[in-house]
């Protein structure tokens, strides 16, 4: 009882008063700061190619690299392509993550599910994600599946991971509680397990989210006859460094978006921890 005191105490603490992040200077708020790095980098590398020491073969300017952008977006072929590869990462991430999570819970709450599940994701997870290319062109063809399901393989692994690992971290203290409480397993995963794992799952959900995008790039590399991947490889045929440019450039914007959802939910999924605010 003590301890929960004083880690509501520490929480209130560094919590702040109400409104205290909005009173912040603008210079000193994180979407500034986090934005700093970027801008540097660009007008770094602008001044490199501008200077002769960046060749614009091998990488072209940015502002050559955003006219190429431009040039793809007024095309419309962007938005078409930002569908197609959008549809592709968000069902193998949906089935990855409820591959993983799900995998995690059985491990995490039984030693015969930890007996059952472990050893196989474990010898799994040591083969090279990419080296199954071949063999899921074998089996699903050159469609969309093993796109979807080479995405969701990698996303599973670190899910299931951090999932397991949450939930044998757990404090014993949730489980005598939920004995006092004569909660059902049903109710113990609802209101203890999982609130308890959620800020290592969502650790592995930021991971997974940059593992799915590489994933893409990679998977839509087979035979691809629209997304991000195949403006691409057609620019690589006619040489178009800018354009090739540009498209990684949207794939790591994309991955530089959805972890912010994430980090977004993560900061108000979790107020109840010491220190949740200032992440």
């Amino acid at each position: 009882m003590v301890t929960e005191v004083s880690t509501s105490i520490r929480a209130a603490t560094n919590a702040g008063p109400p409104g205290a992040r909005s009173t912040r200077p603008w210079f000193r708020r994180p979407g500034f700061l986090r934005s700093i790095a970027p801008v540097v980098l660009l007008v770094c590398w602008q001044v490199a190619s501008q200077s002769g020491l960046l060749s614009a073969k091998i990488l072209p300017a940015p502002s050559v690299v955003f006219e190429a952008g431009l040039s793809v977006l007024e095309s419309g072929a962007l938005a078409d392509a930002l569908l197609v590869s959008g549809q592709r990462a968000l069902i193998g991430f949906a089935l990855g993550a409820v591959v993983g999570i799900g995998f995690g819970i059985l491990a995490g709450l039984s030693k015969i599910g930890e007996y059952t599940v472990d050893p196989p994701l474990q010898m799994l997870r040591t083969i090279p994600l990419f080296g199954l290319i071949p063999l899921f062109i074998i089996w699903f063809g050159i469609g969309e599946e093993p796109k979807v399901y080479l995405i969701a393989l990698g996303v599973a692994f670190p899910l299931y991971l951090n999932t397991f690992a949450a939930i044998r971290q757990l404090d014993p203290k949730l489980v005598e509680l939920g004995d006092v409480l004569g909660l059902s397993r049903g109710e113990r995963l609802r209101n203890l397990v999982i609130p308890g794992a959620l800020p290592q799952i969502l650790v592995g959900m930021r991971q997974s989210l940059g593992i799915a995008w590489l994933s893409l790039i990679v998977a839509e590399q087979i035979n691809a006859s629209a997304g991000l991947g195949y403006i691409i490889n057609n620019a690589r045929e006619f040489l178009r460094t800018d354009i090739v440019i540009f498209g990684l450039l949207v794939y790591g914007l994309l991955g530089l978006i959805t972890d912010s959802i994430v980090r977004w939910f993560e900061q108000r999924a979790l107020r109840w921890q010491p220190g949740a605010v200032a992440r």
